[in-house]
C-alpha cells in the first residue's frame, strides 16, 4: 500500500496547482475559450501587478480577467455571451481567495465567509473588498455583465474583482442600456459572440477609506465584441466606450476607433483586441 502514496501525493499537488489565479491564461486550456480563436490581447499585458485570473464557480470556468491588482480594477474581463435564462442575480459578493493566499481554494468565495473561515487575515491586499464600495457613492459596475450569461455563469459576475466604481447614472442609464441592445444583437445574429469589457483607470481619482486609497475610479468604461456564424467567421464587430460621470453617453465605434482611443492611454502597443482584428 506505501508504493501507492508518492503518487497520491503527486495527484494532490497537481490538483492543487489548478488554480484561478495563473501565470498566462494560455496556462489554462478552459480559459482560452473565452477568446476568439484563443487570441489574448496584448491590451494590459505588462500592467504592474496584474493577475490573470480563470474565475471558478461550482466547479466550472465562466469567464477570464486581467486584473490590476495595485488599482483593484479590471483591465478587461473576456466572455463568450449566453442568453440568459433568468435567475441568478445574487445577493453575495464574492472575492477570489488566491490572490490572498495562493495556496486557498480557487474557486471564488463569498467574502463574508471567507473571512469568517480565516480571521485576522485581512482579505483586500491586492483586490476590492464589499466595504470598499458602501457608502461610496458608486455602484459596483459590472464589468462582464450579468445579463450577458445563463445560471450560473450569472453568479459567477457578482465577484468584485469584475466590478468598477462605476458612476450610478451611466451604470442604471446609458451603460445598462447598451448592454441590453448588445444582448438583443448577439441574440438574433451571433452563432457566438466574444466580449471584451475594461476600463481605463484615472490618474489619481480613488474610493479612499480610512486615508488609504482603496479602489481606482477608471476615467472611462469600454467594450469590444465579435460575432462570429456556425463555422467561427467573423460577422459583425464593434466597440464602445463612456466617460465614468454624469454625462451618461455611450458612444459607438469601430474596433480600429477603440484601439485608437485606448492606445491614447497606454505607452505600450495596443495590438489587436481579437484575432485578425475579428476581419472575415
Amino acid at each position: 500500500m506505501q508504493s501507492w502514496e508518492p503518487l497520491c501525493a503527486l495527484l494532490l499537488f497537481l490538483l492543487s496547482v489548478r488554480a484561478d489565479v495563473v501565470g498566462q491564461f494560455e496556462d489554462e486550456p478552459e480559459c482560452m475559450k473565452y477568446f476568439y480563436k484563443e487570441k489574448v490581447p496584448e491590451l494590459g499585458a505588462s500592467t504592474p501587478g496584474a493577475a490573470r485570473l480563470c474565475h471558478r464557480f461550482v466547479n466550472r470556468y465562466h469567464f477570464a480577467t486581467l486584473y490590476d491588482t495595485n488599482h483593484r480594477i479590471g483591465v478587461y474581463a473576456a466572455y463568450q455571451f449566453q442568453p440568459s435564462n433568468g435567475g441568478g442575480r445574487e445577493k453575495r459578493w464574492f472575492v477570489e481567495p488566491q490572490l490572498v493566499n495562493s495556496s486557498w481554494q480557487a474557486e471564488m468565495k463569498d467574502g463574508y465567509w471567507l473571512g469568517r473561515d480565516h480571521p485576522g487575515v485581512y482579505l483586500g491586499e491586492r483586490q476590492a473588498l464589499n466595504e470598499d464600495y458602501t457608502h461610496s457613492g458608486f455602484d459596483r459596475g459590472h464589468l462582464n455583465p450579468n445579463g450577458h450569461h445563463a445560471v450560473p455563469g450569472r453568479n459567477a459576475t457578482f465577484t468584485l474583482t469584475n466590478v468598477v466604481p462605476q458612476n450610478p447614472k451611466l451604470n442604471q442609464n446609458a451603460w445598462r442600456i447598451h448592454e441590453s441592445k448588445l444582448n438583443d444583437l448577439f441574440r438574433s445574429k451571433c452563432s457566438k459572440a466574444y466580449v471584451l469589457v475594461g476600463a481605463v483607470p484615472s490618474a489619481d481619482n480613488w474610493i479612499v477609506k480610512n486615508n488609504i486609497k482603496r479602489v481606482n475610479i477608471p476615467d472611462y468604461l469600454w467594450n469590444a465584441y465579435c460575432c462570429v456564424d456556425n463555422n467561427g467567421m467573423p460577422l459583425q464587430s464593434g466597440a464602445a466606450t463612456a466617460r465614468n460621470t454624469e454625462e451618461n453617453w455611450v458612444e459607438n465605434l469601430s474596433l480600429d476607433g477603440l484601439g485608437e482611443f485606448l492606445q491614447q492611454s497606454s505607452n505600450q502597443p495596443i495590438g489587436e483586441l481579437f484575432y485578425n482584428n475579428c476581419r472575415a
